[in-house]
């Protein structure tokens, strides 16, 4: 399977409506609800940007695995990606708290069509539970994929803003602090499960981050040079 150039992967409007019959059905009702419902979309990290990226990347490892995911399957994902983090307390604690809001969230909104689904669903918000209590070998492809997907905010655009200083302000801590985490994080955690997250992000990418979070850390550091 080859990775997807920019090109091939779609805006959260053609997502959203499934322009592309990717998938069964469309997350249109999804996408109103947490758009005009989700408690935490102005988040510093945990906001609507974070729960679209999921999004995003979950709907791009749904073309990748066009044959080995049916239709429901991928709309189980995809809900659970925009519902992942639904209500989050924008803080640090218990994660699974956080997760049962997610789920709470979704149980109020889940649509007529998708009860029957809705176990299925919750067993992949489950799975973007930090620190992980099942190892990814244990999960289901769609749990793989979204766990893969919410670890990916480090190769955003805006991952300074999104995760150093919306981390930062979430955990009380300086946005230097979090920096200098990055390159712990990325060399110890940042490990990608499934042949799409290898593919999508491959080691190379991963060391010219950890690079990049280096030569930021050194700059931001140094002592300044007298003129």
């Amino acid at each position: 399977m080859v990775r997807h150039t920019l090109q091939t992967r779609g805006h959260i409007h053609s997502i959203v409506r499934n322009d592309g019959n990717l998938y069964l059905g469309n997350l249109i009702h999804y996408f109103r609800a947490v758009f005009f419902n989700a408690p935490n979309v102005n988040h510093p990290y945990h906001n609507f940007r974070h729960m679209c990226h999921v999004l995003y990347l979950c709907h791009d490892a749904c073309i990748f695995y066009g044959d080995k995911l049916t239709p429901r399957e991928m709309r189980n994902l995809l809900i659970a990606a925009l519902f992942h983090d639904f209500d989050h307390s924008g803080a640090t604690g218990d994660d699974s708290l956080n997760i049962a809001r997610a789920c709470d969230g979704l149980l109020w909104h889940l649509a007529p069509e998708d009860m029957e689904e809705f176990q299925n669903i919750v067993e992949i918000i489950r799975g973007t539970e930090f620190p992980y209590k099942v190892t990814s070998e244990m999960l289901t492809l769609s749990g793989q994929i979204i766990r893969d997907a919410d670890l990916s905010q480090n190769f955003s655009v805006a991952w300074i803003q999104q995760v150093v200083f919306g981390l930062a302000e979430e955990w009380g801590k300086n946005p230097i602090e979090v920096l200098k985490m990055q390159e712990g994080f990325m060399n110890n955690v940042l490990h990608y499960i499934t042949e799409w997250g290898q593919q999508r992000f491959p080691t190379s990418d991963i060391e010219g981050k950890i690079a990049e979070a280096r030569a930021l850390v050194e700059i931001l550091t140094a002592e300044p040079v007298v003129q």
